[in-house]
């Protein structure tokens, strides 16, 4: 079983070779928006497992990379937020939705 765990988006990240991975939306090392069929390669990876070894970073490994092709771009469900307060009436409600990126993982390097 070879995965690794990588950090994107300000989160953290279990994958393995042909895994489907939702992020958060983020930008190319270029500063441009990402759009279907780019590659993506996530430098940060923080701990990486090929069934026999086990490298743990830190707080990255030197010299591992994952590769990975965005599939599909797109905006997840609105959520709604309330703010109320009783008795005062006060109600306030706005919404949010966020931008998420969908890519495949290619290799594990």
């Amino acid at each position: 079983m070879n995965y690794a765990v990588i950090k994107a988006g300000g989160k953290q990240y279990v994958v393995k070779s042909g895994d489907l991975v939702t992020i958060e939306k983020f930008s190319s090392p270029t500063g441009e928006d990402v759009k279907k069929g780019d590659l993506v390669t996530f430098s940060e990876v923080l701990l990486t497992d090929d069934g026999k070894i086990t490298t743990l970073g830190a707080p990255v490994v030197p010299g591992a990379k994952v590769t990975g092709t965005v599939s599909s771009v797109g905006r997840a469900k609105k959520i709604e937020v309330v703010k109320y307060k009783a008795k005062s009436r006060y109600l306030k409600r706005s919404g949010h939705r966020q931008s998420f990126v969908k890519v495949k993982i290619d290799a594990i390097a």
